[in-house]
């Protein structure tokens, strides 16, 4: 009976960690581009770099824990319903290669800004242009993820909110933050200066969920009621 909480505590543990992760990968990088001034922006990567590095890296290992923490929350939400549980973790899992292929778009901004990705026939300044033209197709490869990222919210909100051993609420909060992913898609796709993102302010909700999987847990007797149930 308390193995079940161990895992509601590792996956609380994983998923609170992927947000500095998330922080450091996704939001520190467009921070150092310079609108309009392709110079200016590779200086700032240049006197960066090791934050850069740091920063890819970052972001790819924020894919790596996602997959674990996608198959902890399975198991704990599993007994529920074991069908929207299968295609909470699909989700994620078209999601994760996504945003790990999306890294090699900083990558290559990276290389050109250090010179080491030299073109034949491109002078210096044409090649120090491509920079934010690839730092600005990592931002369109977030965006499509964030697609997977607010569609896999769904089914775990709608399994947190049957579950009867986890708040309800959590389970509301879960599906309106993924309708703020998805706005920030739409929007973001089809209105490209419009710099609102209801991400920003719907995304720090998230944490709620794995604060209390790692300081509750979930109520033991309900889930082991549901899991001879499913069973």
């Amino acid at each position: 009976m308390n193995s079940i909480n161990k895992t509601a505590r590792m996956a609380g543990f994983l998923y609170l960690l992927m947000t500095p992760l998330s922080i450091l990968g996704i939001i520190y990088i467009p921070t150092l581009i310079v609108s309009g001034d392709p110079v200016a922006t590779v200086n700032h990567i240049m006197a960066h770099e090791l934050l850069f590095r740091l920063s890819m890296v970052s972001a790819l290992l924020v894919q790596i824990v996602q997959i674990i923490v996608a198959l902890l929350l399975y198991k704990i939400l599993k007994p529920v319903n074991k069908d929207r549980a299968v295609l909470m973790v699909i989700f994620i899992l078209v999601a994760v290669p996504i945003a790990m292929l999306n890294e090699v778009n900083n990558f290559a901004a990276l290389l050109l800004a250090g010179g080491a990705g030299s073109l034949p026939g491109f002078s210096a300044d044409q090649i120090q242009a491509l920079v934010p033209m690839f730092l600005e197709f990592h931002k369109y490869g977030i965006n499509i993820a964030s697609i997977f990222w607010g569609l896999w919210l769904f089914p775990m909100g709608y399994l947190v909110f049957k579950s009867g051993y986890l708040p309800k609420f959590l389970g509301v909060l879960l599906i309106v933050i993924g309708l703020g992913y998805l706005i920030d898609f739409v929007t973001f796709s089809l209105f490209p200066n419009f710099h609102f993102m209801v991400g920003t302010f719907t995304g720090f909700l998230e944490i709620l969920l794995p604060l209390w999987l790692l300081i509750k847990g979930v109520n033991v007797e309900r889930w082991e009621k549901r899991a001879l149930g499913s069973a």
